[in-house]
């Protein structure tokens, strides 16, 4: 969320932040009347406070009457209007206050100078890692999965539908082996605190990170309850925090999680429906970070890096990517995304975005340090990327370290945890 003072002090980068986006002429209009609000709510309160003023006066004088045995009727009656004044100005305060309130939290994060302005065609390769492997003899994952007892796509549509799956034998025991493998890496070699979080929250926690309301038809929600299942353990691992102060000599404080993913993807429909490339329920390892404003942006590089370890490791060919300012994520000031090439679907495909928040999500959750003792508590930066996601790893592996008889060799990093170097 944006701090009140960019809709009354730097309106112009505001705007500017949007038009950037691509989306100036559907917010430019939010954001006029987000300056309107604030003009009314200013000149409303001012007009509250001299109507109490006055009341207080009045009273005072009333009182002196009183006791001097002189009529006050007059100014009981003036009193009696001005509190009815007060009354429905401190109505009209709310209401803007609400709406004010409202508009702040579906304008999208501004984007950092560095992002490249312009939409998905000017997303920018920064490195890359790995030879991609010719697609020639290569099958696509769901064949190959299938044919080993991996993955079984028709039973998963038959218990819960189009876009979610089951996995069996070899397939099951890879996904157990990449929790463990991914959350070992980062909590080991990277320094991370393993935390396992609820997979429902509230929705004030998902208001907090960005998703709603923006995002609410996306969202698996519970009925009844006001609950809703995570879309990502980013949710539940950055609202940790929610409504806190960390204390300064914790951070950077930096957390790895699993969790189950559930998204409705409303906005995909027919879009990569084939094997396990778009589903409505996966796992992830996620990566947050909590830090200090002067060192968000180094703490990216590094969160970055942790994501790109476990490609390399998993021997799986990479890029990463500078998304640009129109294909970055609503929350998002800068993103990273890290893309594998899938050879058997001929195509790259993202298993990670790691994205620095600035102080936007820590501004909509409340969460603040005091840099030191007697100074103003200031807002946190967040970070998260996934540390990755597993389908789309699991394409990875089932099509890159296919052999030639149909079986799947196991990266050497990924041996201990299946106990065998090739799945058959």
């Amino acid at each position: 969320m944006h701090d009140l003072r960019a809709v009354r002090d730097a309106v112009d980068a505001l705007r500017d932040g949007m038009r950037r986006r691509g989306k100036l002429d559907t917010l430019g209009p939010v954001i006029d009347r987000a300056v309107e609000l604030d003009r009314d709510r200013r000149l409303t309160i001012q007009a509250v406070e001299e109507r109490k003023a006055a009341r207080n006066a009045s009273s005072q004088e009333v009182a002196r009457r009183k006791k001097a045995g002189q009529d006050a009727a007059d100014l009981v009656a003036q009193g009696r209007t001005l509190g009815e004044e007060i009354g429905r100005l401190e109505r009209e305060l709310a209401a803007a206050e609400a709406e004010l309130q409202s508009i702040l939290l579906e304008i999208p994060n501004v984007t950092l100078p560095e992002v490249p302005e312009g939409g998905e065609e000017a997303n920018t390769v920064i490195r890359s890692w790995g030879a991609p492997r010719p697609a020639e003899s290569v099958k696509p994952h769901w064949e190959v999965g299938e044919a080993l007892g991996m993955i079984d796509l028709a039973r998963g549509a038959k218990i819960a539908g189009s876009g979610f799956v089951v996995l069996r034998g070899p397939g099951a025991r890879l996904a157990r082996a990449l929790m463990s493998f991914m959350i070992d890496l980062h909590t080991t070699e990277h320094g991370y605190e393993e935390t396992w979080v609820p997979f429902v929250v509230n929705r004030a926690s998902m208001t907090g990170t960005g998703q709603l309301p923006k995002f609410a038809d996306d969202m698996y929600a519970i009925a009844g309850d006001d609950l809703f299942l995570v879309p990502t353990a980013e949710v539940p691992l950055t609202n940790l925090y929610r409504d806190e102060m960390i204390d300064a000599a914790q951070l950077p404080v930096s957390l790895v999680g699993y969790s189950p993913c559930f998204r409705r993807e409303a906005g995909a429909a027919g879009k990569d429906t084939r094997g396990l490339i778009r589903v409505h329920e996966f796992d992830k390892v996620e990566l947050v970070h909590f830090t200090t404003p002067e060192a968000s942006a180094a703490q990216h590089e590094q969160l970055t890096r942790n994501a790109e370890r476990v490609l390399q490791l998993l021997e799986l060919p990479y890029r990463v990517l500078l998304l640009a300012s129109g294909d970055t994520g609503f929350a998002s000031a800068k993103t990273y995304d890290l893309e594998i090439f899938a050879p058997g679907v001929g195509k790259w495909l993202e298993v990670s975005s790691c994205s620095n928040f600035l102080d936007f999500q820590a501004r909509r959750a409340n969460i603040r340090y005091r840099p030191a003792p007697g100074e103003k508590p200031r807002f946190v930066h967040t970070l998260n990327g996934s540390g990755v996601a597993f389908p789309r790893t699991i394409i990875g592996l089932l099509e890159h370290h296919q052999q030639p008889d149909g079986s799947i060799r196991v990266p050497v990093a990924l041996q201990p945890y299946l106990r065998t170097d090739v799945l058959r």
